[in-house]
């Protein structure tokens, strides 16, 4: 496709949905800058070790995943998703805070898990809202751009971090501090820059999680549900990412850099991959990212140098923009339009299930038997979605 003709799809791309993708940009500033420095700060200054940090993150991750089913069912139900959207983002603002004032992991436990909660209700309304937004023949395009722009806050987050963290000398309390700006401006953001559109279910509305409307969401929709989760067991948290380089004696406060070249492939390759989506099989798309995630963990097992970890982190992040909106694209296409919200929630739920699993086994494998086998169990858990996929495939042709 030319040059022109992509800035035409962009330009028809509807406004609200460049203002959510803003949103998402400002939050993950805050985010990442408190996440790309969290599990030093656990190890380094509150004395945890590698699987208190997983089952942190696990239990965190894993709170805002299973949190999306029910506001998903709840948007579907009420006809509305801006102010679950709202609330959500509000929630996390609030959090940011209680990571500076921190003297305790029980601190650092509750912030997470409250941050996390606001994450899970505000994630699967965004997603549905996206998708009555988009045109359908633009679906992919926009879950792609929206996560694109998200991810630039994934990299600004940390490069920010890692710039107050050499100007202040590794001062990580008054750099959770600065997180609560672009915080607090994606809540204003999202209040005056997005509009919903209006409803065009008419009838009666009743409860999305009742059996007969779970039926409804079909065998592709709980097929897609079952790999995601697969591949959440293989995509575990990336503070695993960040103590790889640590352990390979990067200093503190350039650690952060690590999220910024993982963040800004996947930044610049979501949207690209999103529009793919748009034209080409999502199994075979999804595929190729899976292959992608196997070579990335192989290259993490293999040394801990920093140029190797460079590069295990630059494919890391290659196959979080091939798949990510890919998956999403792949919800929205399977669940009927009246209950996205709702699809969206339990894709969540399994995929949080997944998570809970799959942290804290990396951490305990990090501790019992080195960090190498932690990326040798992702690589094991891919080829399980490869094969899930695999057999899905035989099914439809059957």
């Amino acid at each position: 496709m030319t040059k022109t003709g992509k800035f035409h799809i962009l330009r028809q791309i509807p406004s609200s949905i460049w203002a959510l993708g803003l949103v998402s940009l400002l939050m993950d500033v805050s985010s990442e800058m408190v996440h790309a420095l969290l599990p030093l700060f656990m190890v380094t200054t509150l004395g945890a070790s590698v699987f208190i940090v997983g089952l942190i993150e696990g239990a965190a991750e894993a709170t805002a995943l299973i949190v999306k089913v029910f506001s998903g069912a709840l948007s579907d139900y009420l006809g509305k998703r801006k102010g679950l959207a709202v609330f959500g983002y509000g929630l996390a603002a609030l959090t940011k805070p209680i990571f500076a004032l921190a003297s305790g992991i029980g601190w650092i436990l509750s912030a997470r898990l409250l941050d996390r909660v606001g994450k899970g209700i505000r994630g699967a309304p965004r997603d549905a809202l996206v998708a009555d937004l988009a045109p359908p023949h633009l679906r992919g395009a926009a879950f792609g751009l929206r996560q694109s722009l998200d991810t630039v806050g994934a990299f600004l987050g940390p490069l920010t971090a890692m710039v107050l963290m050499l100007l202040w000398a590794n001062d990580f309390r008054a750099i959770f501090w600065v997180a609560t700006v672009p915080a607090v401006l994606a809540v204003v953001l999202l209040i005056v820059g997005v509009q919903e559109p209006d409803s065009t279910i008419t009838e009666k509305r009743s409860n999305p999680i009742r059996w007969d409307n779970l039926k409804r969401m079909g065998r592709d929709y709980w097929w897609v549900v079952i790999i995601g989760a697969v591949f959440t067991l293989a995509r575990f948290s990336e503070a695993f990412l960040l103590l790889r380089a640590q352990q390979g004696g990067l200093a503190l406060a350039w650690v952060p850099l690590i999220m910024v070249a993982m963040n800004v492939v996947y930044a610049f390759s979501a949207y690209p991959f999103g529009k793919l989506s748009d034209g080409v099989s999502h199994t075979g798309l999804l595929a190729a990212g899976l292959l992608v995630l196997i070579a990335a963990d192989m290259v993490l097992a293999s040394s801990n140098a920093w140029p190797v970890v460079l590069l295990g982190v630059v494919l890391w992040g290659l196959h979080m923009g091939m798949t990510q909106g890919l998956l999403a694209a792949m919800v929205a296409a399977t669940a009927p339009v009246d209950l996205r919200g709702t699809a969206f929630g339990f894709f969540n739920l399994a995929s949080g299930l997944a998570m809970l699993v799959a942290s804290p086994l990396a951490g305990w494998l990090w501790d019992g038997y080195g960090a190498s086998f932690t990326f040798y169990a992702g690589a094991v858990f891919c080829v399980a979605a490869l094969l899930l996929m695999f057999a899905n495939r035989q099914r439809e042709a059957a």
